[in-house]
């Protein structure tokens, strides 16, 4: 099992999470972040630190996506072990469906 980050992250990108991963396993991309299965400890910490309700367990059911947005993008974003500011705008796009299709970036964030 691992943990991976969901459609919830783009364009809130709250970044609580990153300051309680103890294996800094997460990584930034320009509106979202993703976590590294391959360096995940499957400790759970960072799920309920997320505002958005973002990072899931992959053991539920119809994650396989973003188990490979994880996979994938994790691999060529810079890693992210600090908090930042969120978008300015991060609470107008919380909870909004479909944000994958229309907003989703493959750009690198900055890291830290």
């Amino acid at each position: 099992m691992t943990y991976v980050v969901t459609e919830a992250c783009i364009k809130c990108k709250y970044t609580d999470c990153v300051e309680v991963c103890p294996v800094d396993c997460f990584y930034e991309g320009e509106n979202m972040l993703v976590i590294h299965p391959d360096e995940c400890i499957d400790c759970g910490v960072c799920e309920p630190e997320c505002p958005a309700d973002a990072i899931k367990p992959d053991t539920e059911p119809g994650l396989e996506k973003w188990l490979e947005v994880n996979t994938q993008y994790a691999k060529s974003w810079p890693n992210i072990t600090q908090k930042k500011e969120s978008p300015d705008d991060a609470k107008e796009f919380d909870g909004v469906e479909g944000k994958f299709e229309k907003y989703f970036s493959p750009n690198p964030g900055s890291g830290d």
